[in-house]
């Protein structure tokens, strides 16, 4: 792997199923087991010429994940320059510049870039909160950005990814149980049916507190698949070993 300078708030973390490593920083992004488990949820082709795009991608971590599994080229889109950079840089550490590239582009204009109804699939892991007047939102404006719906809504980026997607185009996302009511009307609207969802829960007894989405633009309607839900830890608080492969292979 290249070699690559750090500035000083960063770290070079790994995932070691996938031998990826990632710069990341606590004091702007760290990705976390949702964006391993989107990686691992989306179905992507190995054909050469399959058309990736990352959104709302930060560090890379998604896209950089997901690399591995094919040979086409992924795209990652991403609105805050430092996080673009750090993308950037662990794209290089990985020895990935031909396959990979980055967009430090706002994705209300990321066709202003990519073409239009030219995207195999788009993947996502968007933020999770609404930019409400009430809500708590954490001082660091990096990191607010990331977790509140500050600079784009979920109808925001879901019109992006419909406009992206060619026909019968996949979608993976990553969210919250709480807002599959918002998610389903905002694909509706954007001409994206969902196909498969998968329930995260922490324990086996707790409530799910994340949910994998595969969507189809223009999919024909009535056809969601609910698949066996991922259960993160064991009662001893070790990691199933769904999970515990995910992070550390097999």
């Amino acid at each position: 792997m290249a070699t690559i300078a750090l500035r000083a708030d960063e770290r070079i973390d790994q995932l070691y199923s996938k031998n990826i490593q990632i710069i990341q920083s606590p004091t702007v992004f760290s990705f976390s087991l949702d964006a391993v488990l989107l990686g691992a949820f989306a179905t992507v082709s190995r054909a050469a010429k399959t058309q990736i795009v990352d959104l709302c991608a930060g560090n890379g971590a998604v896209g950089l994940f997901v690399s591995g599994t094919t040979n086409g080229h992924i795209t990652e889109v991403e609105l805050q320059p430092r996080l673009a950079d750090m993308a950037t840089r662990s794209i290089q550490l990985n020895d990935l510049t031909d396959q990979m590239t980055v967009l430090n582009q706002d994705l209300l204009t990321v066709t202003d870039q990519l073409k239009k109804d030219s995207i195999d699939v788009v993947l996502c892991n968007p933020p999770y909160f609404k930019d409400q007047p009430e809500s708590q939102k954490n001082p660091n404006p990096h990191l607010a950005i990331a977790r509140h719906e500050i600079t784009a809504d979920l109808d925001h980026i879901l019109g992006a990814t419909s406009d992206l997607l060619k026909m019968n185009g996949k979608a993976y996302f990553v969210h919250r149980p709480e807002r599959l009511d918002d998610l389903f009307a905002a694909m509706q609207q954007h001409r994206l049916a969902p196909k498969r969802l998968r329930f995260v829960h922490p324990k086996a007894d707790r409530e799910a507190n994340m949910v994998l989405i595969e969507m189809i633009k223009d999919g024909k309607p009535n056809g969601v698949r609910i698949m066996p839900p991922i259960v993160v830890y064991a009662a001893d608080g070790t990691y199933q070993e769904e999970v515990r492969q995910l992070l550390y292979g097999k």
